[in-house]
């Protein structure tokens, strides 16, 4: 880092994302929304920042990892700590999520910009990003069927878990058809078995589509999106003024500074 660099780094390390005098934290939000460890939550936020200083200094763009992604959507939602704190006090210069356009291009330039998020980080922190927090292209690409559940409605089982119940289930079934073979039709039986099994083969590989999220920042830059997720785009000057045009489905983008 250059000393400005370290200047800015300090003043980020410095900033508190949870307020002393309340109750209910930013932490415990973000611990009770993702159903994480209070531990987990708090390297969850360091690399957070960490994020946010690679997305100041990266010449080119940076991709958040899903958890640090996490954090900062719900940073965004506490409007005083994000805009003015962190982008005004702190920053001096705006990160702005918006939409995004998505297709195949910008798919692959925000796996590219991940690669490079990998790359910058251990040259800036001389380490490598933690496996658990920063997952690798492939996870952090595919492993994001997410949706918002209740808790007070419904149960959450693991699908290792269902994987083993769904085989004690079909094997009982199994059986079960098998000793009714003798009192119907052996053609409705092997149907009736193969239809379980499609069943149980659907319900264990259903996967949804892809997420993706970046960054890019500069002295001037264009618009970062993605494909399916969120990007980010700092900088003195960008496309569109204060804002550059965002990704697939919102994105961020760098504006003056204050």
């Amino acid at each position: 880092m250059d000393p400005l660099q370290k200047v800015l780094w300090h003043k980020i390390q410095d900033f508190q994302l949870d307020e002393p005098s309340v109750d209910f934290k930013f932490s415990d939000r973000l611990s009770r929304e993702n159903g994480w460890t209070l531990l987990y939550t708090e390297r969850v936020l360091k690399e957070y920042k960490r994020f946010i200083f690679l997305c100041c200094i990266s010449p080119t763009g940076v991709t958040p990892s899903d958890p640090v992604d996490q954090a900062w959507h719900l940073h965004l939602t506490y409007t005083q700590s994000y805009w003015v704190r962190l982008c005004g006090d702190t920053l001096h210069r705006e990160l702005h999520h918006n939409p995004t356009l998505g297709g195949t291009a910008e798919a692959s330039k925000f796996n590219d910009y991940y690669t490079l998020t990998h790359l910058l980080y251990k040259t800036v922190f001389e380490m490598d990003p933690p496996a658990d927090i920063w997952q690798n292209n492939q996870i952090r690409f595919t492993d994001v069927n997410f949706q918002r559940v209740n808790k007070n409605k419904y149960w959450l089982i693991r699908k290792s878990k269902i994987k083993f119940i769904a085989i004690i289930f079909s094997l009982i079934v199994t059986h079960f058809l098998f000793v009714q073979a003798s009192f119907g039709s052996n053609s409705e039986i092997v149907l009736a078995i193969i239809a379980v099994f499609a069943a149980i083969y659907l319900a264990l590989n259903n996967k949804g589509g892809g997420d993706q999220s970046g960054c890019s920042t500069g002295g001037g830059c264009d618009g970062g999106g993605h494909h399916g997720g969120h990007g980010c785009s700092g900088g003195h000057g960008c496309s569109g003024g204060h804002g550059c045009s965002g990704g697939c489905s919102s994105g961020c983008s760098g504006g003056g500074g204050h």
